[in-house]
């Protein structure tokens, strides 16, 4: 089957756990009857855990996820699909989710937004570049975006290789945006004015899941490796690639941030741990954070070299202060079913996306007050995975779910 692979499903909002009652029984043998079932259980079985689906969505976001799907290659007629996205939209509607916290505060922001041409696109990570251009990763269409706040003018990269799954994004000093293939298991480097890609290929057929990926100022690329527990470099000048394994097994390394010495620092979604890697010798340092339920999954780090992170999985905003340990946590505004998920620091501030509120929001906090303010994402705004910011400081956005990409013109 064509379909199968190692990439997270667009399907699946958060990571569901089936009981152990409904792992002992046939898969979806206690879906609701009806036309459609049988496909929706031998299909999306195929590829992952059917019950992914009970993640739930709206009329909306079963339409997009099936053009994420259809993009894939997901073995469906076309003249079955309308059947298949009834039966979701009936039998597997939106999930509660918490009313967005709307407070004000004393900065004026505005929200633009664009529309990625390719429908089903899921637009994964942002990237602002030294031109004023924000990109994006289409991570289930195989392409990169590109849009231009002035004038609106879009472009839209192919990818060499089929089904490559662009996720993290960054650019070189030259122009060239490099990006993790999630599914492909490689490096890729766009050159934008010919619009060519190079690839590298990690060199363990095990490391599966390439993420976030940033530039040190030495010019080595950094990434994170997340199913496959690993952390990588790249040096550009030789294409050699090194991978390291975290000390916690099953530790997720997932999103990443340089502080102003030059030190990667990343966090490890799968336990309550951030962590530096040594640019020499590769050997990794972890920070236990307080909880064991914390789940950070991406981080910013401040001019002080404070490191900042959002905990998915409790709700809240963390700091950690590397030179003591120390951790300090404020609940997210939405409360702690919200979803933090993409941050990053700007402007004397903390900004971030409640990627589960409704509808998401975007968040301030400014760690001199530790006030919050926020702001409804036009439209809902469904998922801002992650954030970047404009040489002006500005913060741009990718919103997954909804298919567009967004700017944040903070006045």
């Amino acid at each position: 089957m064509p379909f199968k692979s190692s990439i997270v499903p667009a399907l699946a909002y958060g990571l569901l756990i089936a009981s152990p009652a409904l792992a002992q029984q046939k898969p979806g043998a206690d879906f609701p009857d009806g036309p459609g079932k049988d496909t929706v259980v031998a299909v999306c079985n195929g590829c992952h855990d059917i019950n992914r689906v009970r993640a739930g969505y709206n009329a909306a976001g079963w339409n997009m996820l099936q053009h994420m799907m259809q993009n894939m290659g997901a073995p469906i007629a076309p003249e079955d699909w309308p059947t298949v996205t009834t039966y979701l939209t009936k039998n597997f509607p939106e999930r509660p989710r918490p009313p967005a916290a709307i407070l004000s505060g004393p900065t004026q922001a505005s929200i633009k937004l664009w529309d990625v041409p390719t429908i089903g696109s899921r637009p994964h990570d942002p990237l602002a570049t030294k031109d004023g251009a924000i990109w994006w990763t289409g991570q289930l269409a195989n392409k990169l975006g590109r849009v231009d706040p002035k004038t609106g003018a879009i472009r839209e990269y192919s990818l060499k290789s089929a089904h490559t799954a662009p996720h993290g994004l960054t650019e070189d000093r030259d122009g060239n945006i490099w990006f993790t293939g999630n599914n492909a298991g490689l490096i890729g480097k766009l050159d934008p004015k010919t619009g060519l890609t190079t690839e590298y290929r990690l060199p363990d057929p095990n490391a599966k899941d390439p993420h976030t990926l940033i530039f040190d100022r030495d010019g080595i690329l950094w990434f994170t490796v997340q199913q496959a527990n690993r952390v990588g470099r790249l040096d550009p000048k030789t294409g050699e690639i090194k991978l390291v394994t975290p000390p916690t097994p099953n530790a997720r390394p997932y999103g990443m941030a340089l502080n102003s010495k030059n030190v990667v620092y990343f966090v490890e979604f799968g336990t309550n741990k951030v962590a530096t890697i040594d640019s020499k010798t590769m050997a990794i340092k972890e920070y236990d954070l307080p909880d064991a339920a914390a789940r950070p999954r991406r981080i910013a780090i401040s001019p002080d070299d404070m490191i900042w992170y959002t905990d998915f999985t409790r709700g809240f905003l963390g700091r950690l202060d590397p030179a003591t340990g120390k951790v300090t946590e404020w609940l997210s505004p939405s409360g702690p079913k919200s979803a933090p998920y993409g941050i990053v620091f700007t402007k004397g501030a903390l900004w971030y996306n409640e990627s589960f509120a409704k509808p998401n929001t975007i968040v301030r906090f400014d760690p001199q007050t530790e006030k919050f303010q926020t702001w409804a994402i036009p439209g809902g705004g469904d998922i801002v995975r992650n954030m970047d910011v404009t040489p002006d400081g500005n913060v741009v956005t990718a919103n997954s779910l909804v298919n567009q990409v967004g700017l944040v013109e903070i006045k």
